[in-house]
């Protein structure tokens, strides 16, 4: 088998190996002995991005509480959980989907240093995962009025099928990118390019559209929705390719 067909299997291989998560993988020649040292090389780093329309959504809120004394903050702090679980629960989540990130009791800093005075702060802050973005405004419209009082973030992104085929298409524009940026490197070298004789992933990521803010539902009318702007993920990847070349 000669390299060049070699070298592009290893390339379908290292595609279909692309994981929702950033990954690493190389290609090259299986062909051993002298004959697979190149004499004349061009060596290529390029980058591919593509994007798509996100399929999941990751929402923070919080449920707060203050008072004179910790417990009464803790247990306040366990009703706002028990009511806004039930809430998302009853609308259609599972309860796999709600998770603490964060709980904190504390004395608050206003008045740690007056001995005549003592308050307390608690948060107990979620994740809550959606696959349905279309629904985000509604389940927060849910959390708010099930006691949450703060939306901390809107983070939208992609499932692991989507991501995969993503990162395929920006594969597929950061080796295209390469093959470029080889044929004029040869072209100003007196070399033309004969193939592909290694190729390795160097980065790779995704970069999700976050929401900090929000327009809650106006007025409280029955049946209004907050409303929640999206956008576009973004997947990039970076290539280093190394190319056999021969005088032109």
């Amino acid at each position: 088998m000669n390299r060049r067909l070699t070298a592009l299997i290893g390339i379908a291989a290292l595609v279909a190996l692309a994981g929702c998560t950033g990954f690493a993988g190389t290609a090259t020649p299986t062909d051993g002995g002298d004959d697979a040292q190149l004499e004349r090389s061009i060596e290529v780093t390029a980058s591919g991005e593509a994007t798509s329309a996100p399929d999941r959504a990751t929402l923070r809120v919080a449920v707060t509480a203050t008072g004179d004394d910790a417990a009464a903050v803790r247990d306040e702090l366990a009703t706002g959980e028990g009511e806004l679980r039930t809430a998302l629960t009853d609308w259609g989540l599972e309860e796999d989907a709600i998770r603490t990130e964060r709980y904190d009791v504390r004395e608050s800093y206003e008045t740690r240093d007056d001995p005549n005075r003592t308050r307390y702060e608690g948060i107990h802050q979620y994740a809550i995962e959606l696959d349905d973005v279309d629904a985000v405004g509604e389940v927060i419209d849910v959390a708010i009025d099930a006691g949450a009082d703060e939306v901390q973030r809107i983070e939208f992104g992609l499932s692991q099928e989507t991501e995969r085929e993503v990162r395929e298409e920006a594969i597929a524009q950061a080796m295209s990118n390469a093959d470029d940026d080889a044929a004029a490197l040869a072209n100003a070298s007196g070399l033309e390019v004969s193939g592909v004789y290694e190729v390795s992933t160097a980065q790779s990521g995704s970069q999700p559209y976050v929401r900090e803010s929000y327009d809650a539902a106006a007025g409280g009318d029955a049946g209004a929705s907050t409303a929640v702007e999206t956008g576009d993920v973004s997947v990039r990847v970076s290539v280093n390719v190394v190319y056999e070349a021969v005088p032109a």
